[in-house]
């Protein structure tokens, strides 16, 4: 008789304990923070983790651009070497205006898959002083070519001869530019 009644008492006793230890959890949390390109910040913590919310903070918008621009080098990087292919869009073969599509696809920026002088007609010019800044669009060859500036040095294509690559603003590339022309979505991500 007297275990009967004390059982539902070493029953309160357990769980009281076992919360207390849970509230007084102290081993090591791990956060991490994710900001998204639109700077919307997010915290993800391991499964051991008790962690109150993440209050909601103000957009950092330095953070988006720098990863927006390695988002684009990433997916630069990832087609470099490939075969150039008249009419290509990827994956493994590209021709001029279908790596410039297809770079800026892969990283969420839509836009209808055309040909260069489409580009050129369907895009803004650059604001003066901002032709060389990365992700900008370079046109060549009375605009029959299309690439995306790395910076003042030089810029990404599909070249007839060696496929995707890095090619210098040199004088054989200087002598035949047309101008530049900017994605929309990447306009004031870039430009700041």
């Amino acid at each position: 008789m007297i275990f009967g009644r004390s059982l539902p008492c070493v029953l309160v006793g357990l769980f009281m304990a076992l919360t207390s230890v849970n509230a007084q959890d102290v081993r090591p949390r791990r956060a991490t923070e994710i900001i998204s390109l639109t700077g919307v910040r997010t915290l993800t913590t391991d499964p051991f983790s008790v962690l109150p919310p993440a209050s909601p903070a103000p957009p950092f918008k330095g953070l988006a651009t720098v990863s927006l621009k390695q988002l684009l080098l990433s997916e630069i990087d990832h087609r470099l070497g490939a075969p150039y292919v008249y009419g290509a869009s990827g994956p493994r073969s590209f021709d001029c205006s279908g790596f410039v599509w297809s770079v800026f696809q892969a990283v969420g920026i839509s836009f209808e898959r055309s040909n260069a002088r489409t580009l050129w007609l369907r895009f803004e010019p650059v604001p003066p002083g901002e032709e060389y800044k990365f992700g900008t669009l370079v046109f060549f060859n009375n605009l029959t070519h299309v690439g995306i500036v790395a910076d003042e040095h030089g810029f990404f294509h599909a070249s007839r001869s060696q496929g995707v690559t890095y090619s210098p603003f040199n004088d054989y590339w200087l002598d035949r530019l047309d101008g530049f022309r900017r994605v929309p979505a990447v306009t004031l991500q870039l430009a700041e």
